[in-house]
């Protein structure tokens, strides 16, 4: 026992010699490692050059600790944060960048430590690169390039060129759209595996499912062709009367179909971003008024606001929305998803934000309470916004989990966010790259959207 004293000793006292420039020490925590479930009680973490140095335990033998960069926990939990995984950037045209600075401090005060934007810009390559730089605050960003579609994809030969370019111009990832015919997805497919970039979104209705699954997408976007893979296989599919999504076509879902896809997405390692929270808001019953009145609005310019209003209400005057028309397709979404969680398929964390009524951060929480209500676990919950992006990237062995010599990415909050997952709608504080950035500088910085666009 006094030799495991006398080391804890000479650990701390080495801390204190070299905790200088943005070294942190955080102690008195509870740490949700995301390696298993279990939970390492009564802890600190020793931040180094923007890596996690050392995780010790503290006991009653600890000597007291103290720096002028040490942040007490107070027995607060931190855990690797969460991810939006569909996320769009807003796109710096005129040259500024103040909206898209401001979706960053929106998703780094949700505990967003990860985003994945999928409708890219050049703006958002060097966007990227001041973010890696320390030079702009946020999250981690992974970005996609210009979307492929049935606009911008002419012949098989020019898609190909297209992922030549994208890779060369430096995007993170390929994003599929509907247009997009059999032959230009092969091409498409091709060409990426043969430069070395993931490809993934929508799932075109003339390359269906099994298809876009054996061409390689690495994710499904809102869990897209699926329905339509169970179908009849003699069903013709009129895009004038079958409703957003097919939602009209829900009762001639044939499930015993399920099986045959879900073996093939397990074979093809292929991802899932689920974005419930969009169908619910989009396509869902509750009317555009409700929405409108959410509290998180306020941190978005009010003509995006009404736009959003504008489109559902279009819908609503259409009778598109009603809850009898609207509810079937709603609990088979979750039924879908549960039966591809619950067959081992990889979720990843996403919402598609800011898409309608789904501000950046904020929408992420509704998404975790919509993935809870569905049935899953709150342990799977935050492994698909931790540990899973993390796999998706190929990056699992630098972030996505609270381990020595991994990145220090991780957010503080007051209660387990295994047993209370409302608890991470307000960090007391996150920690991004190996900085330190206080609850209080959170709430500073959405103040400060929020007068940006302040209602007149």
């Amino acid at each position: 026992m006094k030799r495991i004293r006398y080391s804890l000793t000479i650990l701390l006292s080495f801390i204190f010699i070299n905790l200088f420039a943005q070294d942190v020490l955080v102690t008195n925590v509870n740490i949700v490692t995301m390696d298993g479930e279990e939970v390492l009680e009564n802890h600190a973490v020793f931040v180094k050059d923007g890596k996690i140095d050392k995780i010790i335990p503290l006991t009653t033998q600890t000597p007291r600790m103290s720096h002028e960069n040490m942040v007490d926990g107070q027995g607060a939990y931190i855990f690797p944060g969460l991810a939006e995984f569909h996320a769009h950037l807003p796109v710096a045209n005129d040259g500024s960048t103040q909206l898209q600075e401001e979706s960053l401090w929106l998703y780094l005060a949700n505990g967003v430590l990860r985003i994945r934007s999928m409708l890219g810009h050049p703006s958002h390559v060097e966007l990227r690169k001041r973010v890696n730089a320390g030079e702009t605050p946020g999250p981690r960003v992974f970005i996609s390039g210009p979307s492929f579609n049935g606009n911008s994809v002419s012949n098989p030969e020019q898609a190909a060129q297209m992922v030549r370019d994208q890779k060369e111009a430096g995007y993170d990832h390929l994003k599929i759209h509907p247009g997009v015919e059999l032959d230009e997805m092969w091409a498409i497919s091709k060409t990426a595996k043969e430069v070395g970039i993931p490809f993934g979104g929508h799932v075109p209705l003339a390359v269906g499912i099994r298809n876009a699954l054996a061409s390689g997408f690495k994710s499904v976007e809102h869990m897209d062709g699926y329905m339509e893979g169970l179908l009849p296989d003699d069903l013709v599919i009129d895009p004038t009367t079958s409703g957003p999504f097919n939602l009209n076509l829900v009762g001639q879902v044939q499930m015993e179909k399920l099986v045959d896809l879900i073996e093939q997405t397990k074979e093809q390692g292929t991802y899932i971003a689920p974005t419930l929270t969009l169908f619910d808001r989009y396509f869902g019953y509750i009317p555009a008024d409700e929405f409108r009145q959410a509290p998180e609005m306020k941190y978005l310019p009010g003509p995006l606001i009404q736009q959003w209003v504008n489109t559902k209400k279009q819908m609503e005057r259409a009778g598109m929305l009603e809850k009898e028309i609207v509810a079937p397709y709603l609990q088979f979404r979750n039924q879908l998803f549960m039966a591809l969680h619950e067959a081992g398929i990889p979720m990843i964390m996403a919402s598609d934000s800011p898409q309608v009524f789904n501000v950046p951060g904020f929408s992420i929480h509704h998404e975790i309470a919509l993935m809870s209500k569905a049935g899953m676990s709150n342990y799977e919950i935050l492994k698909t916004g931790s540990v899973e992006p993390a796999r998706y990237m190929g990056k699992e062995q630098e972030w996505g989990m609270i381990q020595e010599g991994m990145a220090a990415d991780f957010v503080m909050v007051k209660e387990n966010p295994l047993k209370n997952l409302e608890t991470m709608q307000k960090p007391l504080g996150v920690v991004i790259r190996g900085e330190w950035i206080s609850g209080e500088k959170l709430q500073a910085e959405l103040d400060r959207i929020e007068k940006n666009h302040e209602r007149k």
